[in-house]
């Protein structure tokens, strides 16, 4: 299994204050309902159309203010993967935020996609920060 990590990102809140966002999929509807097709979402699991294709999401795990595990659910990613998103509280107005992605990629896929899901982390990472940081 192949593991990215994004870089590190500040955001000027304490863990608790960002946990509520990260470990409830219902809470995203009103940022990504018009992004994507067919949204639904409960708190512990979210299925969506992008270009055509059925994603679907669940929690596998979460540890209250430090971190949230998805996977994908029934058959709804091709690929077996986990994704963390970690919380580290510095002080209560700072916290250290990293997405990190478990991907089951063979050698083709690695040399293929490893930069795009290493860049897409980095990024995702650093917009998600900056919405809270507003």
């Amino acid at each position: 299994m192949e593991k990215y990590e994004s870089k590190q990102q500040q955001i000027r809140k304490s863990a608790m204050q960002i946990y509520p966002f990260i470990s409830d999929f219902s809470l995203l509807t009103p940022a990504v309902a018009d992004k994507v097709e067919e949204w639904e979402a409960t708190p512990d699991s979210c299925s969506f159309k992008v270009k055509g294709f059925v994603v679907k999401l669940r929690m596998l795990d979460k540890i209250e203010g430090k971190q949230v595990k998805i996977t994908g659910d029934d058959g709804g990613v091709p690929i077996d993967f986990t994704f963390w998103i970690q919380l580290h509280e510095v002080t209560s107005d700072d916290t250290r935020i990293r997405f990190v992605l478990h991907a089951e990629l063979n050698m083709m896929m690695r040399m293929m996609v490893g930069g795009k899901i290493q860049k897409g982390l980095d990024q995702a990472v650093e917009t998600f920060a900056a919405a809270f940081n507003r």
